[in-house]
């Protein structure tokens, strides 16, 4: 058992995950919710450039590019757009770090997230992801609407620091409050 108070949580202390820290903007709930949903599953994009202000006023560390957390092709084309894709094109004007769409992708359909339970969301996403060029010595802020368990973002961290990432920052709209299972509050975590 871990205080509450602690930077890290147990899973953290025992295994460190592939990113340095997560940083969300607020809580999955209310007005956000909202948002994020209308975004995501209504496709309304203008929500896009709002959201990414929130991000932008963040403790943001500097960084050599923003990695938006890649869609399944298939999931793309039924969906039109990729969410967090819109939010990291924004963040990158608000914050003049340059957007790179072609470092991670998404070979594997999956089931969503929401459809699986916690211990099987890591196993859903496990080997999904591949690098689509290096990354080496880059410093990255790795970018997702909402984070839950944490299993997708460590799993896309883990491609992008194997591909030669010097640093992951993961960045988020949302963090949901789940019941404790393996990496569900892996790393640091700062809420504005």
């Amino acid at each position: 058992m871990v205080s509450e108070y602690a930077t890290y949580c147990e899973s953290c202390m025992k295994a460190p995950p592939p990113f340095s820290k997560i940083i969300s903007y607020g809580i999955y709930d209310g007005a956000l919710r909202k948002a994020i949903h209308l975004l995501k599953f209504r496709a309304i994009k203008r929500l896009a450039r709002p959201l990414a202000v929130l991000l932008s006023e963040l403790h943001i560390p500097d960084a050599d590019g923003i990695v938006p957390v890649p869609l399944h092709s298939q999931k793309l084309r039924e969906r039109e757009f990729n969410q967090t894709a819109l939010i990291g094109r924004h963040l990158s004007q608000e914050s003049g770090i340059p957007l790179l769409l072609d470092v991670l992708k998404k070979d594997k359909a999956t089931l969503p997230q929401t459809d699986v339970t916690g211990k099987e969301r890591l196993k859903n996403v496990k080997n999904t992801f591949t690098a689509g060029k290096s990354v080496t010595g880059l410093r990255l802020i790795l970018v997702d609407d909402v984070i839950t368990t944490g299993a997708t973002v460590y799993e896309c961290a883990k491609v992008l620091k194997k591909a030669g990432a010097a640093s992951i920052t993961v960045v988020a709209l949302a963090r949901s409050t789940p019941k404790h299972t393996p990496h569900t509050t892996a790393g640091t975590h700062q809420q504005g």
